[in-house]
């Protein structure tokens, strides 16, 4: 029998959240879409339509990261009696930058974008289920360790990762799967695309397209899998670093990261 339900994608129209939406139109999924630009949400609907045009599509504006905002999107959602089968949580915002340049303003924004978003939208998930339930919440390799002058990101991300592991426990025997992918740098942006080419060899053995980690990551959510690292020399830097003393990580991280500033959005 197949499955009823929708697959709401945040961060629908950035380059990770673009490639979910066109994986899971290929499957069939009828589509949540939201982003903060309604212009670029409804021209991605137009974009779907071209090649999907018998598949349903809710574009839902919103900033996640902005509590009255969300509220607003999740109350219609529900009004409108929507169930969600399938989440991804591809929305975020990678502001790299010593701390102390940071303002108060910025320090929430970069929390609640990459961390009580994605929690939020977890609870509404599971609160306006289809029958089965699938999260993916999208983390980073940058929350595998501490990481100056990106200290918040990585706070983040890692703390989206705890909670996800545990919400799997807590959902056990539940017919819900919860996965968290930690992705290394993909090229959707410029400024990544930048980075990736000045780390040399390491960065290109490392990058894996958008298209690549959202296939990885329905794969990995449909096996119910905890926590998986995306893509092979990923994978080898982690395991190769393992046993590196954090003092000596967290040097090389630093003079490494002290190099770049950018803010976001």
């Amino acid at each position: 029998m197949k499955e009823s339900g929708y697959a709401l994608i945040t961060g629908a129209t950035g380059g990770l959240g673009k490639a979910f939406v066109f994986a899971l139109a290929k499957r069939g999924y009828p589509l949540v879409l939201t982003g903060r630009s309604e212009e670029k949400l409804l021209a991605l609907k137009a974009e779907l339509a071209a090649s999907y045009a018998q598949l349903p599509v809710l574009v839902c504006a919103a900033d996640l990261a902005d509590e009255n905002s969300r509220a607003q999107m999740t109350e219609k959602l529900s009004e409108q009696g929507v169930r969600i089968r399938l989440l991804v949580n591809a929305a975020g915002a990678d502001i790299q930058k010593e701390f102390t340049a940071y303002t108060q303003e910025k320090i929430v924004f970069q929390c609640r974008a990459n961390f009580e978003a994605a929690v939020s939208m977890c609870h509404f998930a599971l609160h306006n289920r289809a029958e089965r339930l699938e999260i993916v919440n999208i983390a980073s390799v940058s929350g595998i360790y501490p990481m100056p002058y990106f200290a918040i990101y990585s706070a983040a991300k890692s703390a989206l990762v705890s909670f996800s592991v545990a919400l799997r426990e807590e959902l056990r025997g539940k017919n819900a799967a919860v996965t968290a992918i930690l992705p290394g740098a993909m090229p959707t942006r410029a400024d990544i695309k930048a980075q990736i080419e000045g780390q040399g060899l390491w960065g290109r053995l490392a990058v894996k397209s958008p298209e690549w980690v959202a296939e990885y990551s329905l794969k990995a959510v449909r096996k119910n899998k905890a926590k998986r690292i995306a893509g092979f020399w990923n994978k080898v830097m982690r395991v190769s670093t393992a046993l590196l003393p954090n003092s000596v990580k967290l040097r090389f991280i630093a003079r490494r990261w002290s190099k770049i500033s950018k803010d976001a959005f």
